[in-house]
């Protein structure tokens, strides 16, 4: 029998996979944060010279309270983690936070806001960004293809299911381009369940060979980590085999929860992520 110590993640006594019961008033203490270092150790990555900026971007679809005579409101809210922060939100945390609200009186919307801004900063060691939009207000959301070149049509044969950065190479000319595939999957970092999304690789730099950047992809099938670690391991895993002069990593993981996860990456500030939707979302 292996001997070896399990390498910690985390989330060991997060309520994820655990039957929770639900609360319906102000719960701050639900929030579960945990440190990224943990897994940004297995990338060789220090605190202090991170090669990435970004941010974790959360749209929340299941908010609600009472306002100050007892009626529901009903709001969408968004949510910028940074990416320098020290903790990440465990999501079935946030879930449950949020359904906390929904027997809480508020006065207004700009008051929920607050509140949760100030748990989320607390929570992430940083301060987080926050939008909430009541649907009496009619929010709109803007859903589209990156402008860029789907890899999803290549005729290619695939076996391999774990990460395996050596599929990646790139050479020849420098390109500046975008390159992108709806065939992201990954699980659960603690429950195994499936994660789906649409992962965007766009950059400037020797040319990424297609049908190996689509292996590399597809090779996160059966890998278990939460969706910022996926990005930040394939920004790395991109940064380090094809050696782009600017590289920008983003992923669109559709809803889980009420919650969608959009974690963004890139080389330098001033390289930002298109923000349309993808239409599973």
């Amino acid at each position: 029998m292996s001997t070896d110590t399990p390498r910690l993640h985390g989330a060991e006594t997060s309520p994820l996979g655990k039957p929770v019961a639900y609360r319906d008033t102000y719960a701050p203490e639900l929030l579960f944060p945990i440190e990224r270092q943990l897994k940004r150790d297995e990338l060789g990555l220090k605190p202090e010279a991170l090669p990435f900026v970004g941010e974790d971007l959360w749209n929340a679809y299941e908010l609600s309270w009472l306002d100050p005579r007892g009626k529901p409101v009903v709001a969408l809210a968004r949510f910028r983690v940074p990416a320098s922060s020290p903790r990440l939100i465990e999501s079935k945390s946030l879930k449950l936070y949020l359904n906390a609200f929904n027997q809480q009186r508020c006065a207004d919307a700009d008051e929920v806001r607050a509140t949760i801004a100030r748990d989320l900063s607390a929570a992430a060691g940083a301060e987080v960004g926050i939008e909430v939009e009541p649907l009496a207000l009619r929010p709109q959301r803007a859903f589209g293809y990156p402008d860029g070149v789907c890899l999803d049509t290549l005729d290619i044969a695939i076996d391999t299911y774990q990460p395996a950065p050596e599929l990646l190479t790139a050479g020849g000319a420098e390109v500046s381009e975008t390159l992108y595939s709806h065939l992201l999957k990954s699980n659960c970092l603690v429950t195994g369940q499936p994660d789906w999304g649409m992962l965007v690789v766009r950059y400037s730099g020797p040319a990424i060979a297609r049908e190996g950047l689509l292996r590399y992809i597809v090779s996160f099938r059966e890998h278990n980590e939460f969706h910022e670690q996926c990005v930040e391991r394939v920004f790395c895993d991109v940064l380090a085999r094809c050696r782009p002069r600017e590289l920008a990593v983003w992923a669109r993981y559709t809803r889980r929860g009420g919650l969608d996860i959009n974690p963004f990456r890139a080389s330098r500030p001033g390289l930002l992520a298109d923000e349309r939707m993808e239409i599973r979302q």
